[in-house]
């Protein structure tokens, strides 16, 4: 294998030799970047180079740049997840803070000046980045990244005397795209053509990102898949007894820190000092700790105001976006609330709690037995009220200055990857698209589905490369101002999103 990649090499130009001599041929497994040499994994189809060292941080300071090392650092597997108690959907733990990690994959034959992707995974809570594998989407002829960040109260904790706390997430996504910027060319990528992407709480991060001034040029286009920029949280709406919230995503830097104080207290600290010291177990100890810090905070100097705000005032960096939905987002969190525990929703009350005097008027709009049950009659109502209002406001805000792709992803039979058990129908659930932009997931698609996925890993990658996601062979796909692009197997089509959404009765 390693002879044959050594010839396609050569073949390619990307070794030099003297007229006469064989010249020595570079090791296809081995990079030099800015820090120090790693060697990777070479297949027939990719180069895979996993668990590089980006970044060093203390608890809730801002990260560094990794030191450099001597010789060759062997990068054949994963580094260590970021802190995290899993859940009920992500069976994940880890309790190591050195866990500011990248991985790389590209294309089997070196090459030079593709696309970048930057893969910035979703939850917030939970995750990493090695959990997305890359090698089909590599396999267009880009190089893709995927990166760890800190999570949960290790990310977004506010405490007073912080600088710019409420933000280490942010500021690690930053850093880590600086890293790109210093090694994409080292990996056969182009440093100044660097797409940034993110499904769920990873594209509320490329929100964030557009309002951030450090994160000015470190990137050139955005996907936002099911981002939560502009979205706000009826009550009861994520969760059960949780109230009504102005924003899901963003929250004002002083009641970060106040949060945090009453934390401190839990923990038993009443200083900087302390909690810095405590280990990572005992903060993970504290019920939904990780939970409540998943908000970014604003007011500092990593986001000076709220990204909501900065997009309605079009103080975000321009640049092509492409950005959608599911088209049944909220069934995955009303099923996992309900369904799953064996209960179901009380429809109208949970309509009265959200929605006070104007509860009857949507009761008649989505009556309760049109649907196949309560539940799929809330979830379609959160849906449209929070997934699909706050998606259509940011596509059309981000179009007045840069070309916008808008996309609802419709395969309502869609695997559900996820470990979750009960008899509903989850229809394209939240996330749903994920196994098609990563197909080598457990989740088994049809040949039909394996057809969408390689239609829209090709949108994605020709995104990444020109800021269109056109190209030969796909069906048209027009500006969001004259369409949104329905992504379902056999169906690729534009179509009126607003409508579909029922958008005029939200206004």
């Amino acid at each position: 294998m390693k002879i044959l990649l050594a010839l396609a090499v050569l073949l390619t130009g990307c070794a030099e030799t003297s007229v006469g001599e064989p010249g020595p041929v570079a090791d296809p497994a081995v990079v030099e970047t800015a820090s120090g040499a790693v060697r990777g994994t070479v297949t027939a189809t990719n180069r895979l180079f996993q668990g590089i060292k980006y970044a060093t941080a203390a608890r809730w300071e801002a990260p560094k740049p990794a030191p450099a090392w001597q010789g060759v650092r062997e990068a054949a597997k994963p580094g260590a997840m970021c802190p995290q108690v899993g859940s009920v959907y992500a069976p994940t733990s880890s309790d190591n803070e050195d866990c500011l990690y990248l991985n790389v994959t590209t294309p089997a034959v070196p090459g030079k000046g593709r696309p970048v992707m930057v893969w910035i995974h979703g939850d917030g809570a939970v995750g990493a980045g090695h959990f997305s594998d890359a090698r089909k989407l590599a396999a267009k002829g880009v190089v893709v990244v995927t990166i760890n960040y800190r999570l949960g109260v290790f990310s977004g904790f506010g405490y007073p005397g912080l600088r710019d706390s409420g933000t280490y997430g942010l500021q690690d996504q930053q850093e880590a795209l600086r890293w790109v910027k210093r090694n994409a060319a080292a990996f056969g990528g182009d440093p100044g053509n660097v797409t940034a992407f993110g499904i769920s709480y990873g594209a509320l991060s490329i929100g964030g990102q557009l309002a951030s001034p450090g994160a000015k040029g470190l990137f050139q286009r955005a996907i936002m898949q099911s981002g939560e920029t502009l979205m706000d949280m009826p009550a009861n709406s994520m969760v059960p007894g949780v109230p009504a919230l102005p924003s899901f995503a963003w929250r004002p830097a002083a009641e970060v820190s106040a949060i945090g104080e009453v934390y401190a207290k839990q923990l038993g600290c009443s200083d900087l000092a302390c909690l810095r010291a405590l280990p990572v177990k005992k903060i993970l100890e504290v019920p939904q700790i990780m939970n409540v810090f998943q908000s970014y905070a604003y007011g500092n100097g990593v986001l000076p105001e709220s990204p909501a705000e900065a997009m309605r005032k079009g103080h975000t960096s321009p640049m092509p976006v492409l950005a959608g939905t599911t088209k049944d987002e909220h069934r995955i969190f009303v099923g996992m609330n309900y369904d799953v525990q064996g209960t179901s929703p009380d429809y109208r009350k949970l309509l009265k709690d959200a929605f006070g005097a104007k509860a009857e008027r949507i009761a008649r709009k989505y009556p309760v037995n049109r649907y196949k049950s309560p539940s799929i009659a809330w979830a379609t109502v959160l849906t449209d009220r929070m997934w699909a209002r706050s998606t259509h406001e940011q596509n059309a805000l981000l179009a007045k200055k840069a070309p916008v792709y808008g996309y609802e992803f419709a395969d309502r039979k869609a695997p559900m990857f996820l470990p979750l058990e009960a008899d509903f129908d989850w229809g394209a659930y939240h996330a749903s698209d994920l196994p098609y932009i990563f197909p080598e997931t457990k989740a088994k698609l049809s040949p039909a589905q394996e057809k969408l996925s390689g239609q829209m890993m090709s949108y994605w990658t020709n995104f990444a490369r020109t800021g269109d996601p056109n190209g030969r062979g796909l069906p048209a796909w027009p500006r969001v101002s004259s369409g949104t692009l329905s992504l379902a197997p056999g169906a690729v089509r534009p179509v009126d999103y607003a409508a579909e959404h029922q958008l005029a009765f939200w206004k």
